[in-house]
Parts: C-alpha cells; structure tokens; sequence
C-alpha cells in the first residue's frame, strides 16, 4: 500500500514537473526524464517489496525459533524438576541404607572386641590350665582312698578335702563360650536355645558387662516375635544397670520403637529425642532422627545440637 502511495506521488511529481518545465526545454527531453524516473522508481520498488518479504520470512523464522525454544525450555524445565525428585528420593534412600550399613558395621565391631577379648582370656585359661597340668604332673600320688588313718575324715583326698565332683557338676558354664554361642544362635534364627544361653550369662554373671549385652539380645529375641512388654523390659535393664554397654544405644532405639507399635506415641517419641540427646553421633541417632522425620515430629533445636 505504502509503495504505492509512493508511486501515486512520484507520478504526480513528474507531472508538476513537465508543466512547469520552461518553454524552450524540448517536451521528448522531458518525457525521456520522467521515463528514466518511472523506470527507477519501478526498481525502487521492487527492492522495497523484496526487502519486505525478506524480512517477513525472517520475522516468521525467528518468531518459530523463539516458540520452539521455548518449549525445549519448558522441557528442560519439566525434566530437571522430574531429576531432583529423583535424585531426593535416592538421596534419601542411600542415606537409609547408610544408617542400616553403620549399624550392622558398629555390631560387627562390637562383635570383634568381645572376640579378640574371649580369644585372650581362652588364651590365659590354657596357659593356666597348663600350669596346673605340670604341677599336677610334679606333684607326689596321693594317698588311696580308705587307707587313711583313724581319726582322719575318709574322703580319699589328702588333708581330708572333700570331693570336687559335685562342684563340678555344678560349676557355671564358661562366660565368653556361653555369650558366643548365644549370639550365633540369635544370627541363625534359633531364639529358644539363645534365649537359654542368654539367660545363663544372666543368671551366673550378673555384674558382668557381658551380662548387659545378653539382656539386650534377650530383648531382641522379644521384639523379634512382637512381644514388646518383654522387650521393653530387658532394654530398661540395660539401659538401666549397663548404660555404658556399646548395645544401649541400640537398646533405646528398639525400646522407643516398641512403645510406638504398642501405640505409646508419645512415650515412643520421648524415647527417641532422649537417644538423640545421649548418644548424638550413633548410627542409632540417626536412625532416631530418620524416624522422627517419617511421622512428621520437629526435632527441637536444643535436641539436635546434643
């Protein structure tokens, strides 16, 4: 329209301009010029309209490469939205898996020690046992029993000692062996006869650390088969009497989850804010935190600088 606007004007230029040219200047001459004049502005024209339509279509291209980046930006969007979650949902799923790996490993080293310390004292009753073989070996025969002399008690033993056979049958089962082969009778799933040797520790070692640690696996035996007073029970006794024994970290983590499956919430919870404050740095305490977080609890700020 503009262009020809353009020409409409042109036109009435070269018009103005033959009427007013001066009355000698040939009239072919200033045809010829307004010829010459139409003819360029014809060309003008034609480059006006093809600059226009170039840059039509470019205009077009541009607009179509502005909205498909847009969408890939959108996409890109979406995609690293849908990335994060995945990456969260990992994270959260590797740092689960680590607190359950830096249990098994912190029950592992515990096992280790209570090893290495039965291997040494298995070690000093051999060599005791040893000592006692030799002097026994150098030691003079003693007298026959019913050869001693009258007035002298009958009991076959010099001095008039009397027998150690019903010691014997007595005696308290050795503690280390006992404790061993309860928690490889816990590991194998055969809780009536770790149960039993558990309770030997107990009953025969009392003030035995070792005795704390059987109270702990006697607990766990009873969380195992859902009976949660008992559990209870026995993890007050550790945390109680051995609250320095390496399992009352673990004891009061699976204390507080029994009072949670008996629905004891609130106890359940207390339970857990307390581990958290006592053993901060345990895999326990993470794992308390961990389950604080899955039911929506706040852990107060006094309670995570512990």
């Amino acid at each position: 329209m503009k262009a020809r606007i353009f020409h409409t004007r042109v036109l009435a230029a070269a018009a103005l301009v033959l009427l007013l040219a001066p009355a000698g200047v040939p009239a072919h001459a200033v045809a010829k010029e307004i010829v010459e004049l139409q003819t360029q502005v014809n060309q003008l024209l034609d480059m006006v309209q093809r600059l226009q339509t170039t840059l039509d279509t470019r205009f077009a291209v541009l607009q179509h490469m502005s909205e498909q980046t847009a969408d890939e930006a959108n996409k890109m969007t979406a995609a690293v939205s849908n990335l994060q979650k995945q990456m969260d949902t990992q994270a959260q799923s590797v740092n689960g898996k680590s607190d359950a790996v830096s249990g098994q490993m912190q029950s592992l080293n515990d096992s280790v020690d209570e090893v290495k310390s039965r291997i040494a004292k298995l070690d000093k009753s051999i060599q005791d046992l040893q000592t006692q073989i030799q002097q026994m070996q150098a030691a003079p025969p003693a007298a026959v029993p019913g050869t001693a002399t009258p007035g002298a008690p009958a009991t076959g033993q010099p001095g008039g000692q009397a027998s150690s056979a019903p010691a014997a049958a007595t005696q308290a089962p050795p503690l280390e062996e006992t404790y061993q082969a309860g928690v490889r009778d816990f590991n194998a799933g055969k809780y009536p006869v770790a149960m039993s040797e558990f309770q030997d520790v107990v009953h025969y070692y009392p003030l035995e650390d070792m005795a704390g640690s059987a109270k702990f696996y006697l607990g766990e035996i009873a969380y195992q088969q859902q009976n949660y007073p008992e559990a209870i029970n026995n993890y007050n006794a550790v945390l109680e009497a051995f609250s320095g024994n390496a399992k009352a970290p673990a004891a009061q983590l699976h204390k507080g989850y029994s009072l949670l499956a008996t629905n004891k919430r609130e106890a359940g919870i207390r339970e857990l804010r307390l581990l958290i404050q006592r053993y901060p740095q345990t895999p326990e305490a993470r794992a308390a935190r961990s389950k604080l977080n899955g039911m929506g609890v706040k852990i107060t700020a006094s309670t995570a600088a512990h």
